[in-house]
């Protein structure tokens, strides 16, 4: 099979995943915590906490050059909670052989009980890709790679007889112990793309996933301002319409990096006085920094835009801003 032609590719989606359509009418909201905590004890009863707070997915970074490998971390998220979505922001496709980001895949999905989001990224830190010995090829190369990493898990999960051999990667199966034993979730893994690329990003969406991801920071889409946000749905409107899917079959999703909360100014100061300033000033504008009452209104300024789902970065595992998100943000966006 070659990975050049359209026909080698999977098929457009059809229909609308169950996860995101039980967002069509309500607001949902998810966590990363950025960097996991090295107590796995206390990284697993943070996302236990915000499970019974009612926080619908936790999202897990890929950057295993210095911080816990995201497989191994969703891997002991799913079995020791019940209900909460596990996902990746987002896996960057390089890092693992997408047969192995298959069997990886899979196996989270079959031992969470069908409870994976899978979020695939090119990869954009070629220091990150040197200390691993790995090439960083072209932003090109990668975005068609990407490409290539659908086509490969979609045949590998469909158990049966497949054979791919791309420009970047190949797959075959089945093997020597038989088919290759896949997800669990019906009808399949969803998947998520973050960026607010408008020529290969929201196209790349349209094509192959069921969300987008965004946010103001640079390295998750620039989408800044009011007008920023419109322009990139309307242009993946379009894309939508040239693959005849309906807009409505892609959960937008909007990225907070980070996300500090306080109960009033006078304690945020301080909080925000004794956080690390450098990582505070590489996320810039990003941050959303404030009272539960500053985050309400800024997300609801949000959903008009047409953002439906929050995912909220969490800075080292700051249980204040767990609580005062489950307990006093989010039920301002309960549906009735």
């Amino acid at each position: 099979m070659s990975a050049s032609p359209e026909s080698a590719l999977p098929p457009v989606p059809s229909g609308v995943h169950p996860w995101v359509a039980s967002w069509q009418d309500r607001v949902g909201f998810g966590v990363s915590i950025f960097p996991q905590p090295p107590d796995w004890q206390r990284f697993i009863q943070l996302v236990q906490r915000m499970e019974a707070l009612g926080v619908d997915s936790y999202w897990s970074y890929d950057h295993p050059a210095a911080h816990a490998d995201c497989w191994t971390a969703l891997s002991a998220l799913a079995v020791s909670t019940k209900n909460i979505r596990l996902g990746t922001m987002v896996d960057c496709i390089y890092y693992r052989s997408p047969y192995l980001l298959a069997r990886q895949a899979a196996d989270v999905d079959r031992a969470s009980g069908g409870r994976l989001v899978l979020g695939l990224g090119i990869g954009r830190l070629e220091e990150e890709f040197n200390l691993m010995g790995i090439d960083y090829p072209p932003t090109a190369v990668r975005q068609e790679a990407l490409e290539e990493t659908f086509a490969i898990l979609r045949g590998l999960w469909s158990a049966r007889k497949f054979t791919y051999q791309g420009k970047s990667f190949s797959a075959s199966s089945p093997g020597p112990w038989g088919h290759f034993l896949p997800p669990v979730q019906e009808p399949y893994v969803p998947f998520l793309l973050a960026g607010g690329g408008e020529k290969t990003t929201l196209r790349q969406v349209a094509r192959y996933a069921d969300a987008s991801n965004m946010g103001a920071h640079p390295a998750i889409g620039q989408a800044v301002t009011e007008h920023d946000i419109t322009r990139k749905f309307d242009v993946l409107k379009g894309w939508c319409n040239e693959y005849g899917r309906p807009y409505d079959s892609i959960l937008r999703t909007h990225f907070t990096m980070p996300l500090i909360l306080s109960p009033t100014p006078e304690a945020l100061e301080k909080k925000l006085a004794a956080m690390p300033q450098e990582t505070l000033a590489w996320c810039g504008d990003a941050v959303v920094a404030g009272t539960p009452e500053d985050a309400i209104a800024y997300y609801k300024a949000l959903l008009p835009l047409g953002f439906q789902y929050f995912v909220l970065n969490i800075l080292n595992g700051d249980e204040e801003t767990i609580e005062l998100l489950g307990t006093e943000v989010m039920p301002a966006f309960a549906k009735g």
